[in-house]
């Protein structure tokens, strides 16, 4: 048995096990100036121009129309 074989597994298992959980958090700018912080990447809907998001606060699923965000990115978890 080739001793490489074995460890290309276990290194395809924890590349697998490392990036399959992750959802990287999202700041949404406003236009008002408030900062919302969500659980996980936002969904936009190009039809009705609504982004979705798990508020990371509340847990509270909420939209908010896109003409009301001035930035999205991601945060350093």
């Amino acid at each position: 048995m080739n001793k490489t074989t074995p460890l290309a597994a276990v290194i395809v298992a924890f590349l697998a096990i490392t990036t399959s959980g992750c959802s990287s958090n999202q700041a949404i700018k406003t236009t008002d100036g408030r900062t919302i912080v969500t659980d996980g990447k936002p969904q936009i809907d190009d039809d009705t121009g609504l982004v979705s998001y798990k508020d990371a606060q509340t847990g509270r699923t909420e939209q908010i129309n896109r003409d009301k965000i001035t930035n999205m990115s991601e945060l350093d978890n």
